[in-house]
């Protein structure tokens, strides 16, 4: 067994329930398309990874998804506590540096995995900024329960928050690259990854028609 474990949070792709406010602009199923891309990226950016792996599904677990991995339906209230149930049940099982992200960053590459895996050998936690003011990687070296705890979860200050508490308990940690992810039309025809696939762009154009 490695040391190091990825866990990946991922949405069960369900029509209405993934990307509900880009749905607004480009509704349900255009939503449920552009999800289905995302969590594509998030598989190939963790498919060469040499730590272990678990895949947490927040509903259901899909068989036909993430093969021959660890897999999961997350358990907890909100997503603090669902995230700190996931990084226990690591430390739990022996692992000592543990990275978590979302299913959702179109420009996550394994790079940023490993840079976070990284940076635990030298600081207890480390975090890979979203543009919108939280964060889409989170990694700890050690448990450190407070951070999952009364935080304003969906916020464009829980970075900022979060790492103020951090210095005033003197918790070192670093930070990675600032990515964004995708949460309106805006921020899905100014990336990359949308302007780059023909066939996401022909399958929102077809359902706007």
């Amino acid at each position: 067994m490695s040391k190091a474990l990825v866990i990946v949070f991922v949405k069960n792709i369900k029509l209405g329930k993934v990307k509900t406010r880009l749905a607004k602009t480009i509704g349900n199923q255009g939503a449920f398309e552009v999800y289905s891309e995302l969590v594509k990226v998030t598989e190939k950016a963790t498919e060469q990874l040499l730590a272990d792996k678990r895949i947490y599904f927040s509903d259901a677990i899909v068989e036909t998804k993430w093969q021959n991995n660890y897999k999961a339906v997350q358990q907890g209230l909100d997503l603090g506590e669902r995230m700190k149930n996931a990084f226990k049940k690591g430390f739990d099982d022996g692992y000592e540096r543990i990275v978590l992200i979302g299913s959702d960053l179109p420009d996550i590459t394994a790079n940023h995995i490993n840079k976070g895996l990284d940076a635990l050998k030298e600081n207890d936690m480390v975090f890979g900024p979203a543009e919108d003011g939280g964060y889409y990687l989170i990694g700890l070296s050690k448990m450190n329960t407070f951070v999952f705890k009364n935080k304003p979860w969906s916020q464009t200050h829980l970075l900022e928050e979060t790492l103020q508490e951090l210095n005033k308990k003197q918790v070192t940690f670093t930070t990675l690259e600032t990515l964004n992810d995708i949460d309106t039309y805006e921020d899905l025809i100014a990336s990359k990854f949308y302007q780059s696939n023909v066939q996401l762009q022909e399958k929102i154009k077809q359902l706007h028609d």
